[in-house]
């Protein structure tokens, strides 16, 4: 889940300082790897019962705010 998030991240950071159909390209490339991300932390949460917004929560936070254990995955 974390290297599909950190995927779905890296590309909604390449859309900066694009427009038009490059935009779109990339704005298209980010959806599909955030919708599979996305997936897979609802998978997660209901294989193991656990809160689905907090195993996202959990999974954005471990990516945008990785700790010093968390740095080298």
């Amino acid at each position: 889940m974390i290297m599909l998030e950190r995927s779905a991240e890296e590309e909604r950071e390449r859309l900066a300082g694009l427009d038009g159909e490059e935009r779109m390209a990339q704005w298209q490339r980010w959806w599909e790897a955030s919708k599979a991300a996305q997936a897979a932390v609802t998978e997660h949460a209901e294989a193991t019962g656990q809160n689905r917004y907090e195993v996202e929560q959990a999974v954005k936070k471990a990516v945008r705010h990785p700790g010093p254990e968390s740095a080298a995955t």
